[in-house]
């Protein structure tokens, strides 16, 4: 199929495009592909920067050069693999980037298991009172600060299973890992989390370093104000 049918769906209605039809528009310079993908994808591309790195600002940071360089590097994608997928390789690179220049003495594949204490109790879904919706969002923070803990190569592993819902194999894709690499550090982290932990938590990790709204708007307007100061747009 052409490229120009692409393009005119994407700009017709990009909310109801397919990731195709975007990359096609956003190929072509149509700033609301550009918006619609970043919509998309920046809440996984977020958990997998802040899997690598300690700290939100600099994860979306990292989150924002990835979008800069891969609507930049347009070209260089073949479509051998999901747009997806290739953008979260690009955001994977910025943080370990990130990282590296940071901590330049740290060896990334170090594993370094600590004991675990916490066990959080987590509200229940459905209708919630006032207090039950406090709660929940205290838990959140406390079982944020918990994935925090984790050594950064379980904890993107961790967020991409259990906040992105992503299959091992997907996961070993992305992170060009081993699945049993994958499914190891996951048991690792499950374990540092403490069985308790787990069992008390069971679905509610979609709650997890949300990245939607305003963030994500304003991620948007960022993105596409550096294409222009480049003559990207």
């Amino acid at each position: 199929m052409s490229a120009a049918p692409q393009r005119a769906r994407a700009a017709a209605d990009p909310g109801a495009s397919t990731e195709a039809d975007l990359v096609a528009g956003a190929r072509a310079g149509d700033e609301a592909a550009m918006r619609e993908l970043i919509r998309r994808l920046n809440p996984r591309l977020f958990r997998v920067a802040r899997g690598h790195l300690d700290g939100d600002a600099e994860a979306e940071e990292a989150v924002q050069e990835a979008w800069i360089a891969a609507f930049t590097r347009l070209e260089q994608f073949r479509g051998e693999a999901a747009f997806s997928t290739w953008v979260t390789r690009i955001a994977i690179n910025a943080a370990r980037m990130r990282r590296r220049a940071a901590r330049p003495q740290e060896e990334y594949d170090t594993v370094a298991e600590r004991a675990r204490p916490d066990v959080l109790a987590f509200p229940g879904r459905g209708t919630e009172s006032a207090e039950a919706a406090l709660a929940r969002r205290e838990v959140r923070g406390m079982l944020e600060a918990a994935v925090s803990a984790l050594p950064p190569e379980l904890r993107v592993v961790f967020l991409l299973r259990e906040a992105e819902g992503l299959a091992v194999a997907a996961i070993a894709r992305d992170l060009s890992l081993n699945a049993i690499t994958v499914r190891t550090r996951l048991f690792r982290a499950r374990r540092l989390l403490r069985t308790t932990l787990e069992a008390r938590l069971q679905g509610g990790f979609a709650a997890v370093f949300p990245f939607d709204g305003a963030r994500c708007a304003g991620m948007a307007d960022r993105v596409v104000a550096g294409l222009r100061a480049g003559g990207r747009l």
